[in-house]
């Protein structure tokens, strides 16, 4: 049906958090060239509240807007909008934080593909996801392990995203 089965979650409003500050000194950087199912989106539009200090996002969604927040101190560092079309779901505008006092901004290959790996971490629960491979090669030096989420949320993320059938409806 319309509301779908929403798993005991719901999505996050911006009243869901502390103060959020809006992405300072915004520069336009590509957009991952990815398609985000519909699974995936409904799964994004739900938004993400960081549950530990491991856990460095906070995420909310507004129509088809996508705000990533560092969760200590609510900068915004990513706000992208998304699109549907046959295909699914495809990030069409996307800025980074390009206020270096306050985010060490890196070139548009390394900012696309970092922004890729942290809706894949903090939103579908992904490790090692097509996203993080890509930043893993845009990482500046030899390849490095990177450090992935680790707390019960994302484990339970997981499991949602390999198999339930998510919808959440903003009225």
């Amino acid at each position: 049906g319309i509301l779908g089965n929403v798993d005991g979650e719901s999505c996050l409003a911006r009243k869901d958090f502390g103060r959020l500050r809006p992405v300072p000194a915004r520069e336009a950087i590509p957009s991952p060239d990815r398609v985000w199912t519909s699974h995936e989106w409904d799964l994004i539009r739900r938004g993400h509240r960081s549950q530990d200090m491991d856990d460095k996002w906070h995420a909310l969604v507004e129509g088809q807007r996508l705000y990533l927040h560092r969760s200590w101190t609510g900068m915004g560092v990513y706000e992208v909008e998304f699109t549907a079309d046959a295909d699914g779901w495809r990030i069409i505008h996307a800025v980074v934080a390009g206020d270096h006092d306050s985010y060490r901004r890196r070139d548009d290959e390394y900012e696309s593909a970092f922004l890729e790996a942290v809706i894949e971490w903090a939103l579908l629960g992904v490790r090692n996801g097509p996203g993080h491979r890509r930043w893993e090669r845009a990482r500046p030096g030899p390849p490095r392990i990177a450090r992935q989420p680790t707390s019960e949320r994302h484990d339970r993320m997981a499991k949602v995203v390999q198999g339930a059938d998510v919808m959440c409806l903003r009225v």
